[in-house]
């Protein structure tokens, strides 16, 4: 089976540098792995000690954060050697990251991976949620170097758990340590055999958690509010703005909106304005005084949600009607009530977060208009749904300190 695999792999890998020449996205995904076996010759020696991390993109690399940033304080004589999958992660981290070193991980062909691992030799290999990579991990267990799995969640659903799934099973057995975010996952893995696993929770908790020791503060937001009640939706797709134009294109005066777009393409950024009847400016045409009519802000820049966050009286979060929810823990930290689409299913924190009340899930403009005017209205029930969220985070937060000691274990 493992032939097959790679031998599939491989055909895509060629299929996908095909493709590269007519679509850009694709282009940087092939093109940025050309360089990874020169970036790290320029960058590891062979007396570097590396601990490798691995993320399929941006929202896997949020969630590997506090271990990232806990493994430099710990094991300052190390390299942290980051790598991504997608193009999305890598183009925004490439330049940011607190990892030493940032790069594309090689496909998943059994040359590559040597090339890799013989370029890199780590002294631990982490991957982060659903990122499980057969050759990697065959090749990390024959060279004896431990490989942990962080903030894994699985449902019955998957393929290990299937008749059919015994080579993604054997892959998972490869595995030093599984760290999970939940009973559920512990008793799947523990049905087929794989005991070596631990509940540890989200590692996002950790990270959101410390959001609230930053300095969040941005005067162009702070001069728009100005004391007033603020919605903000973040992340939003266009089946998300479709509900919220329509609200604010009859909301009162006195209600401030900020729509912080998932796509900020020009094109998209002016359909957006063009949707809106009140007066709309862009983030980035803005200066520290706004006029006082100024209704809503949409934000077409990357990096600033989640300080925006802190100003919202309440929070709308996208991709609950299109596909997938976004991040609700970054608005839930604030202590704020969040709104949500209906498709919130399979991301842990919101369907516990919708049993405990924090975060309302609507199914349609209705359903927002209602919920909207309720909380605006009410600010005692806005009060007391954003305490079930902050709550929440401060009860489950911890997932790091469980992680880091497990690899203490293990990396001599």
């Amino acid at each position: 089976m493992r032939y097959i695999y790679s031998f599939a792999v491989s055909i895509t890998w060629q299929i996908l540098k095909i493709i590269g020449f007519a679509n850009p996205k694709i282009s940087k995904f092939v093109k940025g792995r050309n360089m990874v076996l020169e970036t790290l010759r320029n960058h590891i020696s062979k007396s570097d000690r590396v601990i490798w991390i691995h993320a399929a993109s941006l929202g896997e690399y949020e969630q590997g954060l506090p271990i990232l940033e806990q493994l430099k304080l710990a094991y300052p004589n190390h390299k942290v050697l980051l790598t991504f999958f997608s193009p999305s992660g890598y183009e925004v981290k490439k330049n940011s990251s607190p990892a030493d070193i940032t790069t594309y991980l090689p496909f998943d062909i059994p040359g590559k991976v040597n090339s890799f691992l013989n370029a890199v030799r780590p002294d631990m290999a982490i991957f982060i949620k659903y990122e499980i990579w057969p050759n990697y991990l065959f090749e990390l267990h024959k060279r004896a170097i431990p490989s942990i799995l962080i903030s894994a969640r699985f449902s019955p659903d998957k393929i290990y758990f299937k008749n059919y799934g015994g080579f993604m099973r054997e892959a998972l057995r490869s595995f030093s340590h599984l760290y999970v975010q939940d009973k559920p996952s512990k008793e799947l893995l523990d049905k087929i055999g794989i005991k070596n696993v631990s509940i540890a929770g989200d590692t996002r908790l950790d990270r959101v958690a410390e959001i609230l020791k930053r300095d969040n503060t941005l005067d162009v937001i702070s001069s728009f509010c100005k004391g007033k009640k603020c919605l903000v939706a973040g992340s939003t797709w266009p089946e998300d703005e479709r509900i919220l134009t329509n609200y604010i294109n009859h909301a009162p005066n006195d209600q401030k909106f900020i729509i912080a777009p998932h796509t900020i393409k020009e094109s998209h950024i002016q359909s957006l304005c063009q949707s809106i009847d009140k007066k709309t400016v862009l983030y980035s045409k803005i200066s520290l005084v706004l006029e006082n009519d100024v209704q809503v802000i949409i934000v077409d820049t990357i990096g600033l949600l989640t300080k925006i966050y802190s100003y919202a009286s309440i929070a709308y979060v996208g991709g609950g009607f299109a596909t997938g929810l976004h991040n609700t823990l970054e608005p839930a930290v604030f202590g704020i009530p969040v709104v949500v689409g209906p498709k919130y299913q399979g991301f842990l924190e919101a369907e516990q977060l919708v049993q405990l009340g924090g975060i309302l899930p609507i199914q349609d403009k209705e359903e927002f208009n209602n919920s909207i005017n309720r909380l605006f209205k009410d600010p005692q029930e806005r009060k007391s749904i954003g305490e079930i969220n902050s709550q929440y985070i401060l009860n489950n937060k911890g997932a790091s300190v469980h992680i880091m000691a497990g690899i203490r274990t293990l990396l001599k």
